[in-house]
């Protein structure tokens, strides 16, 4: 039976250390699409080799320039990926399988986290991010930090599929990316008026360490 043809999708800026990897593990999409923000390395080159279709735009926020990634794409079935995010051995089969007569609106795939020097073991639980979706019944939504693609319909999740997120190299880079989450949290939070009570703050770290 033959599947629904789908676009993979990359928003990118200075990616070239793991551009390679993600663009090759998933090189049996119908089209690659690429939008980068200006990379000064090697990140469009590498894009055009593996043959994407490459387009430049000023990053605005993460939703608004995954949104114009998507719309750029010919297929309505999209694989949303970030450029340091690389599909596990066997992950085609169960996307292809899945794409044949779809039910569902889109497909979450586990993910799999790299801290450092080590990689997530892939019996222990993973997170499921819905990344495989028709995006004439999906979008990105307009969540400031962690934007995400959201779906009118059912989602399904491909258990035995998922993909490495390759994270930071170092400790430094990690205190970075934290720093820039938390800044963007609080002034969401600030924007809609939403308060930090005192119980909040002693009872959520303790929680949060426990699970």
């Amino acid at each position: 039976m033959a599947r629904e043809a789908f676009s993979l999708v990359v928003i990118t800026f200075n990616n070239a250390d793991t551009l390679e990897r993600c663009l090759a593990a998933a090189d049996f999409a119908d089209e690659i699409v690429v939008l980068d923000s200006g990379s000064t390395d090697a990140t469009r080159a590498i894009a055009e080799r593996h043959g994407a279709r490459v387009a430049v735009h000023p990053f605005d926020d993460y939703g608004p320039q995954k949104q114009r990634a998507i719309e750029m794409a010919r297929h309505d079935w999209i694989l949303n990926l970030d450029a340091d995010e690389i599909l596990s051995p066997g992950t085609r089969e169960v996307i292809e399988r899945a794409l044949e007569n779809p039910r569902a609106a889109g497909f979450r795939l586990p993910r799999r986290e790299r801290m450092f020097w080590s990689v997530q073991h892939p019996w222990s639980h993973r997170n499921g991010h819905l990344r495989l979706f028709d995006r004439r019944r999906g979008a990105m939504n307009r969540v400031p930090v962690h934007a995400a693609v959201e779906v009118d319909g059912p989602v399904e999740t491909l258990g035995r599929a998922d993909f490495v997120n390759m994270g930071d190299d170092d400790i430094a880079a990690r205190v970075t990316k934290i720093n820039r989450y938390s800044s963007g949290m609080v002034a969401d939070k600030l924007a809609r008026r939403q308060r930090f009570s005192g119980a909040m703050m002693l009872v959520y770290p303790p929680v949060f360490f426990v699970r």
